[in-house]
């Protein structure tokens, strides 16, 4: 980065805005910002390409990404040193900084919302990254930053062996945080690449190992981090042990969760996709998490569900070894009906829903003799139970009912005889 603007030259520095070589530096770094939107468009095209979707890298749209003003970064380094000996620099020792500020603002952002899409606490933290970033930059360019620092260094405690000082608690954190961001950035790229066009078992195998990726990668990061902001590990003997206490006495739960989750990853008994029926709720199974399971109904509701219940639990895999489901509805018609020509009509109007397989053919059966008429059960298979079971029983009722009522054919309603006897004289 450029040099600190001492606070006695700082006056100075804003006089050289008014010397022509400013222009200069103008012109030159319009040029960079030409030349970086040129370079990350083709970087773009030739990476993403025309069905790029939002990434850290390019974002929804080319300036949202990390890249445009990484490389814009980069461009003015060299515009800088260039011109350095030729002309004094005004406009890059501000420029450079803003930059870098921007750098890190996006890549801390953007990483953020790839790796946890949703979370509600991910905004605070992006405002929080953006406020320090520019309030570095801010004290960088006013050349207070030294003085602030030298001040907090100032400021020190001793915790057992080693001297702390609030400057080094601060650079410990900005450490910890920047190997933190890295690492999910890097276990981000890896989920994306794992996950991409994966589907059934595949997909299920491939998520637990973008997860154990991920663990991995957080815990060697939170060692790294810990290092750096000077706690002994060693001292984590003791925190293991105090783990250890807490999942004896209340996070066991916590722990099942998390291993049946691995568990139903790894062996593929349930699977992304499939659909399953956990506690009397039916749905298709739509994400597997370290700690849950969701499960979406076919009218739209989502069913959270510990992974430790789905292991302990007797859960109904209507996918499991065939994505086929086979459904059924019942109809009544009168008893002086022909047999045969109902059982035509019914099997006719079950083969002309489009949902329904040809291969194994409807069938329809004579069931039941019920009180009112002749019961048939018509049954046929669906290969898409994830669009819906309700739907397409309904459009098969509707066009028995239109088959029957052009036929003449009765469905019954209850018929009750009362016999009436006079009393006795």
């Amino acid at each position: 980065m450029s040099q600190p603007i001492p606070i006695d030259d700082f006056g100075l520095w804003l006089s050289g805005f008014q010397r022509p070589s400013v222009l200069l530096e103008l012109g030159s770094l319009l040029l960079c910002v030409a030349l970086a939107w040129g370079i990350s468009a083709l970087l773009r095209r030739a990476l993403e390409g025309p069905q790029s979707g939002s990434s850290v890298l390019f974002g929804k749209r080319l300036v949202d990404g990390a890249l445009f003003p990484i490389v814009l970064l980069v461009l003015a380094y060299v515009a800088r040193a260039l011109l350095l000996p030729l002309v004094p620099l005004a406009v890059f020792r501000v420029a450079i900084p803003v930059l870098v500020s921007l750098v890190v603002i996006r890549i801390g952002v953007k990483v953020l919302q790839v790796a946890f899409p949703g979370a509600p606490w991910v905004r605070p933290l992006e405002r929080s990254i953006s406020w320090v970033a520019w309030g570095g930059m801010v004290l960088w360019v006013s050349g207070l930053l030294p003085v602030v620092l030298h001040e907090m260094d100032q400021i020190s405690w001793k915790v057992g062996n080693a001297q702390l000082s609030l400057r080094t608690l601060l650079e410990g954190l900005v450490t910890a945080g920047a190997v933190l961001i890295l690492a999910l950035w890097v276990s981000s790229a890896i989920e994306a690449r794992l996950l991409r066009s994966a589907t059934g078992g595949q997909l299920s195998l491939r998520k637990a190992i973008s997860n154990a990726t991920r663990a991995l990668l957080m815990f060697v990061g939170l060692m790294m981090a810990m290092t750096a902001v000077g706690i002994d590990l060693t001292a984590l003997s003791v925190l293991g042990g105090a783990i250890g206490v807490g999942i004896g006495f209340g996070l066991q739960k916590l722990a099942a969760n998390y291993v049946s989750g691995f568990v139903i990853l790894a062996e593929r008994s349930m699977r992304i996709g499939d659909n399953v029926r956990v506690d009397n709720f039916d749905g298709r199974i739509t994400d597997i998490t370290a700690r849950y399971t969701v499960i979406r109904s076919p009218t739209g509701r989502e069913s959270i569900v510990p992974n430790e219940i789905m292991i302990t639990s007797r859960v109904e895999n209507l996918s499991l070894a065939d994505p086929r489901v086979w459904l059924s509805t019942v109809v009544s018609v009168a008893y002086d009906s022909d047999v045969d020509l109902v059982t035509r009509l019914l099997v006719d109007a079950a083969t002309a829903q489009d949902r329904v397989l040809k291969d194994p053919p409807p069938t329809a059966a004579l069931s039941a003799f019920g009180a009112d008429g002749l019961e048939f059960t018509v049954g046929f298979w669906i290969a898409d139970p994830e669009n819906g079971q309700l739907n397409v029983r309904s459009a098969i009722n509707m066009a028995i009912l239109r088959s029957l009522r052009e036929h003449d054919i009765e469905i019954p309603y209850p018929q009750r005889v009362v016999h009436m006897k006079a009393p006795p004289a």
